[in-house]
């Protein structure tokens, strides 16, 4: 099973190095079988004994801390620093992190399902092959690579996954959702302005009110999703199944790039 997962790894750390995404690729040759990736340096109660030690003001400091594989669900982590933290393969299911910061950190499938992430930050984060099933990332900022990860009923409302267009010397720095499944997500008023959304499952998800503008959407299944207000302009659907969309007349999909691409009722 280690093996497997090992080499799964690798795999979706060389899809994201042929993509363009040299600036989510923050360090550029990774042994994801090293220590650094794979082992732990404190237990669940280790975690546990330093968040209850923390005061009110100051919360729990795990920056660039080993916690691969650690179970830490069910846990109150609510603004806790994880930045740069190693959380590959870590369960926190069901975990409260609202507010918890994980700027730079490896999260290589993780399962955050059902997780509280309300206000989280995600910046330059890895999270390929996670699952986020259910999870709450209501007004969080998204600025990782979700790349085929299981994101089933997520709710990102409000939140930002759009690019930062403040950090071009870096790169473009935004949401990455290629081939992620988001079936009946709630992605209500979000701003998903350039997001690589290639690919994704977005059957049956709430678009109401969302900003896909620039968006990269080829490929993606948003077969009954609620598209009331969105804003599609300059929005690539080459490719993309427009089958039974709600409020489509309420958006502005005629201004998407490709849209003769598309596959639609």
């Amino acid at each position: 099973m280690r093996q497997c997962q090992i080499g799964f790894l690798f795999a979706v750390l060389l899809v994201m190095m042929t993509r363009d995404l040299s600036a989510q690729d923050m360090i550029q040759h990774v042994d994801l079988s090293s220590p650094d990736m794979t082992d732990a340096e404190f237990t669940r109660d280790g975690v546990v004994a330093l968040v209850a030690a923390a005061s009110g003001t100051q919360r729990a400091d795990f920056s660039g801390k080993k916690l691969n594989g650690l179970d830490l669900s069910d846990l109150d982590l609510s603004g806790v620093n994880f930045r740069a933290a190693r959380l590959n393969n870590a369960k926190l299911k069901n975990s409260l992190l609202e507010g918890a910061i994980f700027d730079q950190a490896w999260m290589l499938m993780v399962d955050l399902s059902g997780a509280n992430l309300k206000g989280a930050h995600f910046f330059q984060s890895q999270l390929m092959g996670a699952t986020l099933d259910g999870a709450n990332l209501t007004g969080a900022r998204v600025a990782a690579d979700l790349s085929r990860s299981s994101m089933k009923g997520v709710r990102l409302a409000r939140a930002d996954l759009s690019a930062d267009m403040r950090n071009q010397s870096m790169g473009l720095m935004r949401g990455v959702l290629v081939s992620a499944d988001l079936e009946g997500a709630d992605l209500s008023h979000a701003n998903l302005a350039r997001v690589n959304l290639e690919f994704a499952n977005l059957r049956g998800a709430i678009l109401s009110g969302a900003n896909p503008m620039s968006a990269e959407l080829g490929g993606a299944d948003l077969t009954g999703a609620d598209v009331t207000d969105a804003n599609f302009n300059n929005a690539d659907v080459d490719s993309t199944k427009l089958i039974g969309l709600r409020g489509a007349e309420r958006s502005t999909l005629n201004a998407a790039r490709n849209l003769s691409g598309a596959i639609r009722d």
